[in-house]
């Protein structure tokens, strides 16, 4: 038995509705049932009643949800203390960020901080965006940095998260450069001869951002997807070897692109782009929890200089 099926559980107790319960979870709705249903194997009968409208628990049910709402909260208590005892005399914030933003945003985002806030005792843990988010949601990490399009929202809850931009990024097609200094591919491609594509794993956020630029193209674009890995790294390695064309946010590139040795495909009349939000959140502090000195502080200062450079004259 899982801890996150209890957690589950709980939330569907809650909630009375599959749908709702695996948004909040950020799962699919089958994956959610399916967790659901590796509980009730484990207890050896149905908690939930699914003849009913709104979804009700069965007498084991209730019994269930009772005990775990305790045994989270012994969970939780226990862990708050251990990590009490891991990080005495520390004071590190640690950071769940999505691997492509590890590897590119926060390393300099990191080095600009240190400038102007201070000294920083960092831990990051590099995941992919759905992962990254309910390492937030159960309470593993300090703070989660990930993108934001409005198109593919995180879902998290106003009422129980902060959040502040940090910056944007660019997601747009490159290819190599050839030895002439031109791009080796050029969009939007032909129906008999389709251009390789370099893809997004199925369920990567940036391959869904992508599809979404690809959909409001407004004019077909003719690829054959011939390699797809969830990290953007290894796409730009990819593309740099000349294996065709990937989509790419510019701070993965900008090196590559400085030294023309990828080149943007994307144009005025062709414009394949989409800015995204880089954007920073924290589970809101409330009476039970003791965020670190060192997280409020780095908070204040983050939310000072958004709302700063908000009202800064354009």
């Amino acid at each position: 038995m899982e801890t996150k099926w209890l957690e589950d559980f709980v939330s569907l107790a809650e909630t009375r509705s599959f749908s709702r319960s695996a948004q909040l979870r950020h799962v699919t709705q089958p994956a959610f049932s399916r967790r659901i249903q590796s509980l009730e194997a484990w207890a050896g009968t149905d908690l939930v009643d699914r003849s009913s409208y709104p979804t009700s628990l069965t007498p084991a049910g209730e019994t269930l949800y009772a005990q775990a709402l305790e045994m989270l909260q012994s969970l939780q208590s226990t862990r708050a203390m251990l990590r009490g005892h891991a990080s005495a005399g520390q004071d590190v914030i640690e950071f769940a960020v999505p691997h492509t933003l590890a590897f590119t945003f926060f390393p300099s985002w990191v080095s600009g901080l240190r400038e102007a806030f201070g000294p920083l005792k960092s831990r990051l843990i590099a995941l992919n965006v759905h992962d990254a988010a309910m390492r937030l949601v159960e309470g593993g990490c300090d703070m989660l940095i990930s993108y934001h399009h409005p198109s593919e929202p995180l879902g998290l809850d106003a009422e129980h998260y902060d959040m502040v931009v940090l910056g944007e990024e660019v997601l747009a097609p490159y290819v190599k450069a050839d030895d002439d200094g031109r791009a080796l591919f050029g969009l939007p491609g032909d129906a008999q001869k389709p251009l390789p594509y370099l893809g997004y794993a199925p369920g990567a956020y940036l391959g869904r951002v992508t599809d979404l630029i690809l959909k409001q193209a407004g004019t077909a674009i003719h690829l054959d997807r011939v390699y797809e890995t969830d990290m953007a790294e290894g796409l730009k390695v990819m593309a740099l070897e000349g294996h065709g064309i990937a989509f790419l946010p510019f701070s993965a590139v900008q090196k590559e692109v400085a030294a023309h040795k990828l080149l943007p495909v994307a144009s005025p009349d062709l414009p394949l782009q989409m800015t995204m939000q880089v954007r920073a959140y924290r589970a809101k502090p409330h009476a039970k929890s003791t965020p670190k000195h060192s997280v409020l502080e780095l908070w204040k200062f983050l939310a000072n200089t958004a709302g700063a450079a908000a009202e800064a004259p354009i």
